[in-house]
């Protein structure tokens, strides 16, 4: 009875060692994001849709609504590091969340396709996307945000007005 004990503490000590290499490893520190280049740019040309702000009856756009041609390239406002790549928040359809310095976020929405990956670094105009209707709007456009934290902020307030080529909105 013994010998059994030793051994199961023995194999008990060897199986901790490895689980907590896995949780070290886990916990590796995110990628600082690259140095911003310039102002933020426009991420496609299209039919400005809607603007930020209230919209009634209680909704708020926390960004701007681009009409575009489905399969439009989206292209990175600006150079960072791809925080997240997918289609699990409900309504945004397949959604890219770009890091960028000083602790903003840029945010592109209603994608037809996603061509970069989370942890991915992307420049300042790199094509990362296409418009699409996913999510839930019916028509083919981007929704675009800005955030600094968890505050949403006008994007018309840092992208540069001159490279604008928008229509009226609807």
């Amino acid at each position: 009875n013994k010998t059994t004990k030793k051994k199961a503490g023995n194999t008990a000590k060897k199986l901790r060692k490895p689980s907590q290499e896995r949780r070290v490893g886990a916990l590796r520190p995110l990628k600082k994001p690259p140095k911003a280049h310039g102002s933020f740019i426009w991420p496609i040309e299209g039919r400005l849709i809607s603007r930020f702000g209230a919209k009634g009856k209680g909704l708020h756009n926390d960004g701007i609504n681009l009409a575009a041609p489905r399969g439009t390239p989206v292209r990175a406002a600006q150079s960072g590091i791809v925080a997240y790549a997918g289609n699990e928040l409900r309504g945004f359809g397949n959604l890219l969340l770009i890091r960028h310095e000083k602790g903003l976020m840029s945010a592109y929405a209603h994608n037809e396709a996603l061509l970069v990956k989370s942890g991915e670094s992307v420049s300042r105009g790199q094509e990362i996307a296409r418009v699409g209707s996913t999510g839930s709007v019916e028509r083919p456009q981007l929704h675009f945000e800005i955030r600094k934290g968890r505050e949403a902020i006008n994007p018309l307030r840092y992208l540069r007005q001159q490279s604008a080529k928008l229509n009226r909105i609807d």
